[in-house]
C-alpha cells in the first residue's frame, strides 16, 4: 500500500466536512465578513471551516502539527497538516463559485525541511475535487467514487500555450511587470482565473503554465503536490523547487524555464 494512502483518505474526509460548512453559508445573506490586519477579508465560514477541520485532525492524528490560515501553527514534529479553509474568500463573499478548501499534509525530511506529500483541493460550488499523494499520481473528479487520473499537457511552445495569472498586483512592485507582460504577449492565450483554479487546470492539462508573485504556504502546499504528481513542475518564480518561496510558478514542465526567464526582475 502506498505510504500516504491513509492520510489521503483522511484528507478526503476533512474535505467532506469542510464542504458541508462552506456550502451551508455560501451566498447566505447574513454571512458575516471582517477585515484582517493585512486588509484581506475573512468570513465566518473561513473560521468555522478551519475549526471543524482542526478538530477532526486532532482526533484522528493527535501527534501531528496543524498550520492554518486563520489560527496559525499548533504543535511540532515531522508531520504537519496545512489548511486554507477557503482559498478565494473574495469570490466566496461575492457569490462567485471559484473557491476551494485546500488541505495538505507536509512531511519533514532528514534535514528538517518540510515538503507536501498529500494534497486535496475541494471546490464544491464547482462540483470538482482534485487530489494527490506522493508517488501515487494525481486525480480529479467529483468524489473518490468518480475519480480519474489527470496529467499535464504536452505543449512545448509558448506560442501554443495558455497562461493564467491571478492579477497584475505585485508584479510591478517586484520589478517583474515588463517580463510578465512580455510573457503574456508570447503566449497563445492568457486568462486571469486566479487562486487555486489555474494550478488545477495545469495539472489536468487544460492550461500549460501559471504564476503568482505573492502567496502563503497554505495557498501552495496542496496545489503543489497535485501539480507535481500530475507530471508538472512547481517552483518559486525564482526557480526554487518547492513551496517556500512566497510565490509560485507552475507548468507542464516543458515550458517552465522559458516562463521563469520572462519573469526575472528587470532594472
Amino acid at each position: 500500500m502506498p505510504e500516504y494512502d491513509d492520510d489521503l483518505r483522511l484528507a478526503h474526509a476533512l474535505a467532506d466536512a469542510a464542504d458541508q460548512v462552506t456550502m451551508a453559508r455560501f451566498k447566505a445573506l447574513d454571512l458575516k465578513v471582517e477585515t484582517k490586519p493585512d486588509m484581506t477579508p475573512v468570513s465566518e465560514a473561513d473560521t468555522a471551516t478551519e475549526g471543524v477541520v482542526r478538530r477532526l485532525i486532532e482526533e484522528a492524528r493527535p501527534s501531528d502539527a496543524i498550520l492554518g490560515e486563520e489560527y496559525g501553527l499548533v504543535g511540532d514534529g515531522p508531520r504537519r497538516w496545512v489548511i486554507d479553509p477557503i482559498d478565494g474568500t473574495k469570490n466566496y463573499v461575492r457569490g462567485v463559485p471559484v473557491w476551494a478548501t485546500l488541505i495538505s499534509l507536509m512531511a519533514a525530511d532528514e534535514n528538517g525541511r518540510f515538503r507536501p506529500v498529500v494534497g486535496v483541493v475541494s471546490a464544491p460550488a464547482l462540483g470538482r475535487r482534485w487530489w494527490a499523494a506522493e508517488g501515487a499520481g494525481a486525480f480529479g473528479g467529483g468524489s473518490l467514487a468518480a475519480e480519474g487520473p489527470i496529467g499535464v499537457s504536452k505543449v512545448a511552445s509558448l506560442g501554443d500555450a495558455s497562461f493564467a495569472y491571478s492579477s497584475l498586483t505585485g508584479w510591478e512592485e517586484q520589478g517583474r511587470l515588463p517580463g510578465f507582460l512580455d510573457l503574456t504577449r508570447a503566449c497563445w492565450r492568457t486568462r486571469g482565473y486566479g487562486d487555486f483554479w489555474p494550478y488545477m487546470m495545469v495539472a489536468e492539462g487544460s492550461l500549460d503554465l501559471c504564476a503568482e508573485p505573492e502567496l502563503n504556504l497554505w495557498d501552495m502546499a496542496a496545489i503543489a503536490v497535485v501539480v507535481q504528481e500530475a507530471g508538472g513542475r512547481f517552483t518559486s518564480i525564482d526557480g526554487v523547487d518547492g513551496v517556500d518561496g512566497g510565490n509560485a510558478a507552475a507548468s507542464n514542465g516543458l515550458l517552465h524555464d522559458e516562463m521563469l526567464r520572462h519573469l526575472r526582475p528587470r532594472d
